[in-house]
């Protein structure tokens, strides 16, 4: 069976759960664990620091949020993934920039392939940047494709499957972005990037994941992974 009609089955049965940051049986049972437990910031670390950030990010009402302007630095998990699903929810402030990376060449340097969330409407980036800088493409690279973006204060789900070399982003139960590491398509694709002189870019990597700190108002909460074979 592909890979994408399984993540399509998956994503119908765990998107928007009842009760945030929660599991239940089956989920267990597959291997699904959270990643953010709603109530601490167990599991997290600033980049390139061993502790998390003491200012910016707080843990508030069961979500993980970055307050505009509130400082504080990208934050990342503390355990390395490779292969892996993962599923989270989000909002984004009015105007707000932020993003999830993953495959990071330098663990301890915050550039990675980047799942792009952001105000389309709003945001500079979003808006001159080109359909590359929109919220789920593969920030740079590939512009998402056929997906649906809640209004901004509302709650999206997304999801990012990096099976082997095979990477899928989706956004709302619709699939906008798929890739494969180390494919001649995206060796093109990255020549004519911003990563161009990014050693090991685009190469499959075991790293952490990285949560964006753009300095704008951005909300997170039941992050949930399971690791792939």
């Amino acid at each position: 069976m592909r890979l994408t009609l399984l993540a399509l089955a998956a994503f119908t049965a765990f998107a928007f759960a009842d009760a945030p940051n929660t599991l239940t049986a089956d989920e267990q049972a597959v291997g699904w664990k959270l990643l953010f437990d709603g109530k601490t910031t167990a599991g997290w670390r600033g980049i390139g620091k061993g502790e998390f950030p003491a200012k910016g990010w707080v843990v508030e009402d069961g979500v993980l949020k970055h307050i505009s302007k509130g400082g504080g630095g990208d934050i990342v998990t503390s355990e390395d993934y490779e292969s892996f699903e993962l599923t989270w929810e989000w909002k984004i402030g009015q105007a707000g920039n932020s993003g999830l990376k993953y495959n990071l060449p330098d663990p301890e340097q915050n550039i990675g392939c980047e799942y792009q969330i952001i105000d389309d409407e709003k945001h500079p980036d979003g808006l001159r940047g080109g359909k590359s800088h929109q919220t789920a493409g593969l920030y740079d690279l590939i512009a998402p494709a056929d997906r649906k973006t809640n209004a901004v204060g509302e709650w999206n789900s997304s999801r990012l499957i990096a099976k082997g070399n095979h990477v899928e982003h989706w956004l709302n139960g619709v699939k906008t972005v798929e890739f494969e590491f180390g494919s001649e398509a995206l060796k093109a694709l990255i020549a004519k990037s911003k990563y161009k002189k990014v050693p090991g870019f685009g190469e499959k990597k075991k790293s952490p994941i990285l949560l964006q700190d753009h300095e704008d108002e951005i909300t997170f909460r039941s992050i949930k992974l399971r690791e792939l074979k």
